[in-house]
């Protein structure tokens, strides 16, 4: 079985809508987070107390509310290496190709190359894109993106990425602009230490670089896909530009429930595949190794999946 990580009760309002995210009745820290977003959202696995306090997948024993809509039988003929990444991963950028409304021929800029950019690269070729640009500052990252999933890639780190996303598209810009990276974004120069001393001193939480580049690149009349979370407050956003570009954004936690099976299928026929996400394959003893490689970006770790009762460090 493999489960999705957001938790949707299936029975209300939100949840027929295959909205799961939104979900009414799967946080039971509701009253907690209507104090901070107006309105409550679904329980997540793993995702602090604010979305319901659930252990996440790593822990020693885990409740899953709601399982006839959550859990899914996994396919004999996909194997837990490739499954494994449609809890959470593929769903999510595939949802962030979705809300991009992508059209056969369109160029995509993808900004953040992790697991979930990755995943946006391929969907985004699936829904009939011409050209997709990862952005990254990580070569394996790049590399992987060039490799597996096709991309053309731009180091932010070594260019102009506004320029060089012009000059890729004539002038014009991308179609879309999908924002794979979120509240944790790195960038350079003073926009990076405007960010940071500002989160230092509490007047915003999050540092939305990456959100400002996608509505600065993005073409005039495209679309801005946010999937990278954000958790509260962010600052000088040009909506000046978002405006006068005539700009659609869309946003959200990803509606796992209603694509794994689309998703299962795209695996089968070859049309995504995640299996070179999964470089470090360890054992749940290796656990607090295997969060620091991810974490800190060490030993081109894309994704370390914990294997029970197998040891791998060192082999």
């Amino acid at each position: 079985m493999v489960v999705v990580s957001v938790i949707g009760c299936g029975e209300c309002h939100y949840c027929k809508q295959q909205t799961w995210s939104l979900c009414d009745n799967s946080n039971p820290n509701a009253g907690l987070q209507e104090k901070i977003y107006q309105y409550p959202t679904a329980g997540i696995f793993g995702y602090s107390h604010l979305f319901g306090g659930y252990a996440g997948s790593h822990a020693e024993f885990i409740r899953v509310p709601f399982a006839e809509y959550g859990a899914f039988k996994i396919p004999e003929d996909i194997p837990d290496t490739k499954a494994v990444f449609v809890s959470d991963g593929i769903p999510t950028g595939f949802m962030a190709a979705e809300m991009a409304s992508i059209k056969p021929g369109d160029i995509v800029a993808v900004l953040g190359a992790g697991g979930v950019g990755q995943m946006a690269i391929q969907s985004a070729y699936l829904m009939g894109a011409e050209k997709v640009i990862a952005i990254d500052r990580f070569d394996y990252r790049l590399a992987a993106a060039a490799t597996y999933s096709h991309a053309e890639v731009l180091n932010y780190e070594a260019t102009d990425i506004l320029e060089a996303l012009k000059e890729s598209t004539g002038g014009r810009g991308p179609d879309c602009c999908i924002d794979a990276v979120g509240m944790e974004a790195h960038t350079t120069g003073m926009e990076h230490y405007y960010d940071r001393s500002k989160q230092f001193l509490r007047l915003q939480s999050d540092r939305p670089a990456v959100l400002r580049q996608a509505i600065t690149a993005c073409r005039k009349g495209g679309t801005v896909s946010v999937v990278g979370v954000y958790a509260g407050l962010v600052d000088k956003i040009p909506m000046g530009l978002f405006l006068n570009k005539g700009l659609t954004m869309r946003g959200g936690q990803m509606h796992g429930q209603r694509y794994v099976p689309r998703l299962f299928e795209h695996i089968r026929n070859g049309k995504i595949d995640p299996s070179f996400l999964l470089t470090h394959p360890m054992s749940l003893e290796e656990g607090a190794y295997a969060y620091r490689i991810f974490n800190d970006k060490l030993d081109n770790c894309m994704r370390a999946v914990f294997i029970p009762s197998q040891s791998f460090v060192g082999d």
